[in-house]
């Protein structure tokens, strides 16, 4: 049964979990299919996918097929795999590449840590890849891996923001296959081939608006687009002030609550449960004279979590500047040292930069005081969510002056 309509508007959710589903969304996944089974009085059915990825990509204009193209420099057909991933029911993703791209494709899979990946060789025709695959699911040979199942879903490598609804709606349509004759006059020249072939009436099933697919170069800058936007949408504020819980940190921490619209501001207390939830957004205020070690701390924690395998994680390092007790030129020396580190972490996808803002000090003038240091974090706030949203690799290391 093949999933996803001929075209789309826009991409979904950015994408997978990085060491698979937890808690309560693996159970929620694992149990999607079997509650459908018992609704329906049956069993679940075992399902397997195969992604037909020997495409040449003429259409895109570019010498790299379409499927190898980086998005946020990962490949584009990560993403997909991972999309199918996320749904543990789907027990087998068989990806069908031509010869020459054998080893690209492999080092995608080790370099990203996929899982459940087999892989075949492609054919001339988008079909023949798709028999290859179906070959390779219905051999019964010893030492196969693969389980035979008894519904294969066919999705494109370059459709990469499914969801595992669809896949389900795919799935339960597979089970019935039965549809309307208006289905097979409207709807796609694949039901009428499983028609004429398989002799089954196979049924059209209607996609989101999210699910499309990346054809033109365009499309790629829109994916791009749309996954900065949806992972900028989560923020951890980590900061050391137990000592000081009137630091003006904790200013800036609930300004960035009510100045970032819909994007939810953590704090964190619970590092690691945060980074394990998938947080790539990181905005670390530095309160001793130190200044460095707590982004230190937090970007050891980083490297060792392997987040950033998936999407950049932006760092904020943000440091302030109290002209009565730090000279300012001691405070840039300091903050200028994350240059070095800068370079080391981007090799790792870690995007870091640094954050100097000034917090004045109003002689006999308590309200004016307050009034310029909201001044300034507001300005820090608008370049924190600068970086956030853009995750441009070209700020790195520089020193921002609110």
């Amino acid at each position: 049964m093949e999933s996803g309509p001929p075209g789309g508007s826009g991409p979904a959710e950015p994408g997978p979990r990085l060491r698979g589903l937890r808690g309560a969304d693996a159970a929620a996944s694992a149990s999607s299919l079997s509650r459908f089974g018992a609704e329906a009085g049956c069993r679940a059915p075992a399902v397997a996918a195969v992604l037909p990825a020997g495409g040449s990509g003429e259409r895109m204009g570019v010498p790299t097929p379409k499927q190898f193209c980086p998005i946020l420099e990962r490949p584009l057909i990560s993403y997909t795999l991972q999309a199918l991933e996320r749904v543990s029911w789907i027990k087998d993703i068989i990806v069908a590449v031509t010869g020459e791209n054998m080893e690209t494709m492999k080092g995608i899979i080790q370099r990203y840590q996929h899982k459940r990946i087999s892989l075949v060789e492609a054919g001339v025709t988008r079909h023949r890849s798709i028999f290859n695959g179906l070959k390779a699911l219905a051999e019964d040979q010893p030492n196969c891996r693969l389980s035979k199942p008894e519904v294969v879903i066919i999705h494109d490598a370059v459709r990469p923001f499914v969801e595992e609804d669809v896949l389900l709606k795919v799935v339960t349509a597979a089970q019935e296959h039965g549809c309307s004759d208006y289905d097979l006059e409207f709807g796609t020249e694949c039901l009428h081939l499983a028609l004429k072939y398989s002799h089954i009436k196979a049924k059209l099933v209607e996609g989101s608006p999210d699910l499309w697919k990346v054809t033109y170069k365009r499309d790629l800058y829109a994916a791009e687009s749309i996954i900065k936007e949806r992972i900028s949408q989560k923020v951890c504020v980590v900061m050391d002030t137990k000592e000081d819980e009137e630091h003006v940190g904790h200013c800036l921490e609930e300004m960035l609550k009510t100045e970032l619209n819909h994007v939810k501001v953590t704090s964190g207390q619970d590092l690691q449960q945060i980074i394990l939830e998938q947080c790539y957004n990181f905005v670390c205020v530095n309160v001793m004279t130190s200044d460095f070690e707590e982004t230190q701390r937090l970007l050891n924690m980083l490297e060792e979590s392997n987040l950033s395998i998936l999407y950049p994680v932006v760092v904020i390092s943000v440091h302030f500047l109290d002209y009565q007790s730090v000279p300012f030129g001691q405070k840039m020396e300091k903050v200028m040292q994350i240059r070095e580190f800068a370079k080391e972490v981007k090799k790792r996808n870690i995007l870091l930069s640094g954050l100097l803002i000034y917090f004045p000090q109003v002689e006999n003038n308590r309200g004016l005081e307050e009034q310029k240091l909201r001044e300034s974090l507001r300005q820090g706030v608008t370049i924190i969510a600068a970086l956030i949203k853009e995750r441009n690799s070209g700020l790195i290391g520089q020193l921002l002056v609110a």
